[in-house]
């Protein structure tokens, strides 16, 4: 486990996941709110109503055939450019994005307000999310180790974590 942290102080559980990113606020905003950029590192695809991140706007999420057939959609729920931007993300969960001046850089905390069971799973592959955002290599099996460390870390605290859906024909 790098950096995920398990926040149970909500209506939901939350994971939040902090990085260090090189580049100032408004790169890192790009990188998080234009289609393009987010193909890069994000697990699907994004597509903003309107092309535009408003508060109330609708997005699309469609992923990979080849890794699994489904598309979740959301609603923008705060937009506050370069620093803040949340989003529900399918029916049940909510992400929120907080960028904030580090030294030269930008510090990077991802919010992920979930499901109890997918808590693990989640953590360990928004770790894979922002490696990639970071320019950073995978390392082979590292979704397996990071979901193992987590399960271990979240079970106690919030019961029995799920790994990737039965529908799941992409790489862990």
């Amino acid at each position: 486990m790098t950096d995920g942290t398990l926040d149970t102080t909500g209506a939901k559980p939350a994971v939040r996941l902090s990085r260090y990113l090189p580049d100032p606020p408004a790169v890192v905003w790009r990188a998080i709110t234009e289609r393009e950029q987010l193909k890069a590192w994000f697990p699907c695809d994004v597509v903003v109503e309107g092309g535009r991140w408003a508060v109330g706007a609708a997005i699309t999420f469609p992923f990979p055939a080849d890794v699994i057939d489904m598309t979740l959609t959301g609603t923008v729920l705060a937009v506050d450019e370069p620093r803040l931007l949340s989003y529900t993300w399918g029916e049940d969960e909510v992400l929120r994005f907080e960028l904030s001046v580090e030294g030269a850089g930008t510090r990077l905390v991802l919010t992920d307000e979930l499901q109890a069971s997918w808590a693990a799973r989640n953590a360990a592959g928004w770790e894979d999310c922002l490696d990639r955002l970071a320019g950073t290599a995978a390392e082979p099996d590292a979704w397996r180790r990071r979901f193992a460390a987590y399960s271990a870390a979240f079970e106690p605290v919030i019961g029995p974590q799920e790994g990737p859906p039965a529908e799941f024909r992409g790489e862990v």
